[in-house]
């Protein structure tokens, strides 16, 4: 969701409302849902009319004491009175006070610096300690390696820049942190980092709590509120978890919310398991990092399962491409490709070759020489601009443990069989051993996913943006076919395209295929 609309107001400016009255019914992307109020007062100013759609995070209304001053709520400015103690804080009043108390704090002569979370790649958002190679009260200078962070592609080794004393970490290995959050804080031994902290509290405390509490075990789960609860007590539930909770009889203060604030939602209803049911089982479970095996038994049958946290690379393989997949008009193309003189040619290549060349390698250099003859296919698709490119840069996708990665083969087109073998090689390796960097995944025009190798004769894949077009590599199989009216056998490889409607038409990905099939029908074509 990214706005809704207000299908209409149950409540006008003036009247007087409490936590749980139902304000405003909002129409979202998938349905119409109660908008309920959270704090009791009167409402002084309402954001915007019924069938006006506001953005999340717009104001939508403003709720305090009869004829309380407002206005600075709208401009950003500080009131200019003093703001009773009763009134109902909003966000954008408490970053104001966070930044008024921090200017009061005088850190000019404390010899200590906060180091922040840095930001390894464009669309890193978060990551994840995997290990701490310093402790508190470590010495490091320039050069050192302090920690190693996993982002959604890899995990890659944090250097330090100043010279100095750890003085203290912001998150326990294995907890993940926001970009820009405090990772750590360096100075002189004896420096008062405490007040260091104290000046960014605001955003720092709560995440700190956050990442240290230890989960309630499940033994207290039926007598221990796990809920979370606003400052009037009312615990933060979305109406239609209220409402399913009520049909099943479950206590919401016992629902554990993954929500926003902790509010607790659908899924959390769905997803929620009463600690009476789970103690019948005799059987232990067992809990690691990476993943928890949990048995609980039901009227007349058990229930296994694993429960295994989402890593920061699939968070982001199933964001990008869920985004590929549903804003992108994709079609598919799909060719039938004569094998047999590209293996012959493989084998006579492989007697000279330095290196093993594979039928993948002989893929992505006929791919790379046919985009150069269709630059349209090898295009970009930028939002309001199309980039026709006129370099190869081929991402050759590779299956992990943990998902998916996509180094790239630049200049592809000017590059030999062989160099293309030792490239594709070492990425593997790099990969495997999660040493991939940035450089390493950036920058493709087109991509090739190859499941020949895993018995798959065809498939599509999803576009990875912002590529117009992505090429499927089944495996070679023994087909009997007709040619000038007489069956034989033949090796036969499908490959299909998908393609951004946006960029590439079904005539244009058409005369590629053909291209490229020319290629490996008659592979001396590549070397002319």
């Amino acid at each position: 969701m990214t706005e809704g609309v207000i299908a209409v107001w149950h409540k006008k400016v003036g009247d007087t409302i409490k936590a749980g009255d139902i304000v405003a019914e909002v129409e979202t992307d998938k349905a119409t849902m109660d908008l309920e109020a959270y704090e009791s007062g009167t409402i002084l100013y309402i954001g915007a009319e019924a069938g006006q759609a506001v953005p999340v995070d717009g104001t939508l209304y403003i709720v305090g004491k009869p004829g309380e001053d407002f206005q600075h709520l709208l401009s950003g400015k500080p009131a200019t009175t003093t703001t009773p103690a009763s009134q109902p804080v909003t966000p954008a009043a408490t970053s104001s006070s966070v930044a008024s108390a921090t200017a009061t704090i005088d850190v000019s002569e404390i010899k200590a610096k906060i180091e922040r979370m840095p930001k390894m790649r464009d669309t890193m958002t978060e990551g994840v300690v995997v290990a701490w190679h310093k402790k508190v009260g470590d010495s490091v200078k320039p050069g050192d390696i302090l920690a190693e962070i996993e982002t959604d592609k890899a995990v890659m080794e944090l250097e330090a820049y100043e010279k100095g004393t750890i003085l203290y970490l912001g998150v326990e290995a294995g907890n993940k942190i926001a970009v820009d959050e405090i990772l750590y804080i360096i100075g002189e031994p004896d420096a008062d980092w405490q007040t260091l902290l104290k000046a960014n509290q605001g955003e720092t405390v709560q995440q700190t709590a956050s990442q240290t509490t230890t989960p309630a075990s499940s033994s207290n789960l039926s007598t221990t509120p796990v809920a979370s609860s606003d400052a009037n007590g009312r615990i933060k539930a979305s109406p239609l978890a209220r409402k399913m909770a009520r049909d099943l009889g479950i206590d919401l203060s016992l629902v554990k919310g993954t929500g926003d604030g902790g509010r607790i939602t659908k899924t959390d209803i769905e997803n929620y398991k009463p600690a009476s049911i789970s103690q019948k089982v005799d059987t232990p479970t067992t809990e690691t990092k990476a993943s928890e095996t949990k048995s609980t038994i039901s009227t007349n049958f058990l229930e296994n399962y694993e429960e295994i946290p989402v890593t920061q690379m699939r968070k982001t393989i199933a964001h990008r491409l869920s985004e590929s997949k549903f804003s992108a008009p994709e079609f598919y193309l799909t060719i039938e490709i004569q094998m047999d003189k590209a293996m012959q040619a493989r084998s006579r290549m492989n007697e000279l070759s330095p290196v093993k060349i594979s039928f993948n390698d002989i893929v992505i250099k006929a791919t790379a020489m046919a985009l150069k003859q269709h630059p349209k296919v090898n295009s970009s698709w930028l939002g309001d601009k199309i980039r026709v490119n006129h370099h190869v840069n081929i991402g050759v996708a590779m299956a992990v443990e943990d998902g998916l990665l996509v180094p790239v083969i630049r200049n592809a087109d000017m590059k030999s069989l062989s160099q293309i073998a030792t490239e594709v090689k070492d990425f593997n390796q790099k990969a495997k051993d999660k040493k991939l960097q940035p450089k390493d995944w950036e920058g493709s025009t087109f991509t090739i996913s190859n499941l020949g190798m895993y018995g798959i004769d065809e498939f599509t894949a999803i576009i990875n943006p912002p590529d117009a077009c992505i090429l499927a590599v089944g495996g070679i199989k023994e087909t009997v076919i007709v040619e000038k009216g007489e069956m034989k056998v033949a090796n036969i490889m499908k490959v299909t395209l998908t393609c951004d409607h946006r960029v590439v038409d079904g005539a244009t990905g058409a005369e590629f295929l053909k291209t490229l099939k020319a290629n490996l029908e008659e592979p001396m074509r590549m070397l002319v």
